[in-house]
């Protein structure tokens, strides 16, 4: 199937609208069988120099398309991706693992991103503002930036990547795209679709390989101004230290440690289905997944007993048996991580109510996966209740009120995303002011991002930019203030306003 959906068994690096061989590769594995999908390039420094130089060269050019033609080029890529959709989302199953369903879903995200950021090709709005002087206008305006670097994780692969790319390039920049090396055939497709789009050669390139090569390459060029990442908490630590060093221009999103409060007057149905969403889908393996539920503890029974019932239904396996509902880890790596947080939440005191496992009897043979599990009983400074897991693991914590709810939910080092259940309107309109997250949702869980929103978080979540919405375009643009003085003589602001 991956070669009848792939059409190739090696990958290319896509620098200066050329498909490039590269000798080195490693493998692309499939998470849900440990079957080699593809193998992909292992790049160094010189590729990302090459790269480089072809971007910065078609940027000069790029910038002064006017940006509703550089619109029309992503509104083509966005139609083709519809029109692609299943086949891509087969693929993106194929590589990350995730569920069918879910896959299609994160295409459908980009699509919306292309459409959403063609938009933005008839606006990339400034402001106009009167001058304190007479005869005199003013105005700001936004410019592009130059040559920008995307670093994009694997567990959104085409997602992601256009959160970042597609603001940057309607924009007026040129891109330098490192995508995971655990799931590059979205890189690879993507790529072919703006090529066929029209893209100029050179404002897309896809230079594949480690972060330790390419990612600290990119991070270290001069002509690389902004670095756009999305990982974890240490690398983006680095590359912000790196950054700033160079006073280069960086956007981090790494992770969070999400909560779900469950209120005595909440909807426990509805809630429970909210959980068991946020949790387990894509296998806990989002950096919106709900890892902690804070319940009140006059219902914490009752969502302890529905928890386990829809657990226990959940189908566990390859994401392109539509049947399967979770899939998955993405590696041997991420198994033994998890591993070593149940070890630890055992140790603290915390009860296991379910999962607590990998799952490794024949019908997961080859694959990577791990049974749902359940802690309770949990404390708020349990570490299983503060550091990110990144798998199907929920540390269920109750309180008391509504107000040790929101302390416990703000009690971590993350802020990314939030969500409450409640009848009460007052405690709605409370918590959507008193949770310090930078997503918040009343009665759903916490994923679900929209396109057209701000995505990101506060505290260790980020460094205060956003993906997505008209927000993403701050970070892939400069402003600048214009001042046209018509009055036929030199005037001196805050001085000749007399």
């Amino acid at each position: 199937m991956s070669k009848a959906l792939l059409k190739t068994d090696n990958l290319q690096n896509f620098i200066d609208g050329e498909w490039v061989e590269k000798h080195e590769s490693a493998p692309v594995i499939n998470p849900a069988n440990g079957k080699t999908i593809v193998d992909v390039p292992l790049s160094d420094e010189k590729d990302v120099s090459k790269a480089v130089e072809a971007a910065g060269k078609a940027q000069k050019e790029w910038a002064l398309v006017p940006a509703p033609q550089r619109a029309e080029v992503l509104f083509k890529a966005g139609q083709m991706m519809k029109e692609r959709k299943e086949r891509l989302s087969q693929l993106l199953t194929m590589e990350n693992g995730k569920v069918l369903e879910e896959a299609r879903g994160e295409v459908q995200e980009g699509i919306d991103m292309a459409f959403y950021m063609a938009g933005e090709g008839r606006r990339l709005f400034g402001h106009t503002t009167p001058a304190e002087l007479p005869n005199k206008f003013s105005m700001s305006q936004r410019a592009p930036v130059g040559v920008v670097g995307i670093i994009t994780p694997w567990n959104f692969p085409i997602a992601i990547a256009t959160w970042k790319s597609f603001p940057a390039i309607v924009a007026g920049n040129a891109v330098i795209w490192k995508p995971a090396t655990e799931t590059p055939i979205m890189a690879y497709e993507l790529a072919k679709i703006l090529e066929e789009a029209g893209l100029p050669k050179g404002i897309m390139n896809v230079v594949n390989g480690r972060g330790s090569a390419v990612g600290d390459a990119m991070v270290h060029h001069d002509d690389i101004r902004v670095i756009s990442f999305t990982g974890s908490n240490e690398t983006g630590r680095n590359i912000a230290s790196e950054c700033g060093k160079q006073l280069k221009k960086v956007s981090l999103e790494m992770g969070g440690k999400n909560a779900i409060t469950v209120m005595d007057d909440a909807d426990l149905n509805l809630a429970v289905e909210g959980i068991i969403w946020s949790a387990y889908g894509t296998s806990g393996q989002r950096c919106t997944a709900a890892s902690r539920v804070i319940v009140h503890e006059d219902v914490k029974e009752k969502v302890e007993e529905r928890l386990l019932v829809e657990i226990e239904k959940l189908a566990i396996g390859d994401g392109l048996d539509e049947s399967n509902k979770v899939g998955p880890i993405i590696n041997k790596a991420g198994l033994e991580k998890i591993e070593k947080y149940i070890q630890i939440g055992k140790e603290e005191g915390a009860k296991l109510m379910a999962g607590g496992y990998v799952l490794d009897d024949d019908k997961y043979a080859g694959g990577h996966y791990y049974a749902p599990t359940l802690f309770t009983d949990c404390t708020a400074d349990m570490r299983i209740s503060q550091e990110e897991i990144f798998g199907p693991v929920i540390s269920l914590i109750p309180v008391k009120s509504f107000e040790e709810a929101i302390d416990v939910n703000n009690g971590v080092s993350f802020g990314l995303s939030s969500s409450i259940f409640t009848t009460d309107a007052n405690r709605v309109f409370q918590a959507q002011r008193d949770l310090d997250t930078g997503i918040v949702y009343v009665n759903a869980g916490t994923t679900g991002a929209e396109i057209h929103l701000p995505f990101g978080g506060t505290k260790g979540t980020g460094n205060g930019h956003r993906d997505s919405g008209v927000q993403a375009l701050d970070v892939f643009t400069e402003w600048k203030a214009v001042y046209i003085d018509y009055s036929g003589k030199l005037q001196r602001a805050q001085i000749d306003t007399e």
